[in-house]
């Protein structure tokens, strides 16, 4: 079972985002506090559980955190910052958020822009050690999916519901057979996925 938290003697947040990798869609972040004696054994990595394991656990998420928030950065701050100081500014936007405020932060990955003063630890595979951290990342998913289900209806050529924008080679083909759209991201390079890599 996830650990409860890394220390107990400050209220302690943990943190992921959710779309660092695609080629399209904001990037998301969620920061979430659970209580000192939080349990709970079906939490885990979001990318470990499938759609409905996920749309539940978050229900549960909201209901059983102190607090959480969910924020984003868009596609054209993405551009502006890059991918890594745009999804670092997204936890910080979620952070911004709680209330009770974070006075210990754990974050997914090992790299982090601290956020104020406020003392942090990096957790490589954190989703998969603390439960707040997989709570993160369950509703940073979540929330993503559910906005990148919508915009579909926009441009359902790029197949959005089920590639989430994320650059599966129907999504590739889309993007060179439509061009982009304003929901992609402009920095980012895509591949033709009829050339073959050598």
């Amino acid at each position: 079972m996830l650990k409860t938290s890394f220390q107990t003697k400050l209220t302690e947040a943990g943190c992921d985002e959710a779309g660092r990798g695609c080629l399209a869609g904001p990037v998301f972040a969620a920061a979430v506090i659970f209580p000192h004696d939080y349990k709970n054994k079906e939490l885990n990595d979001s990318k470990a559980l499938n759609e409905k394991k996920r749309e539940s656990l978050r229900e549960q998420i909201l209901k059983d955190a102190v607090c959480y928030h969910i924020a984003r950065v868009e596609p054209e701050e993405i551009d502006k910052i890059n991918i890594h100081n745009a999804s670092y500014l997204a936890m910080h936007r979620a952070l911004e958020q709680l209330q009770p405020k974070a006075e210990f932060i754990l974050v997914d990955g090992n790299r982090f822009i601290p956020y104020g003063k406020i003392p942090h630890v990096c957790i490589i595979k954190g989703d998969m050690k603390y439960l707040s951290i997989a709570a993160a990342s369950i509703l940073a998913k979540t929330s993503r999916d559910a906005y990148m289900r919508e915009i579909h209806e926009e441009y359902p050529h790029y197949d959005w519901s089920r590639n989430k924008g994320y650059p599966t080679k129907s999504h590739r083909s889309a993007i060179f057979q439509y061009g982009s759209s304003p929901y992609h991201r402009s920095t980012f390079k895509v591949t033709d996925p009829q050339l073959k890599l050598l």
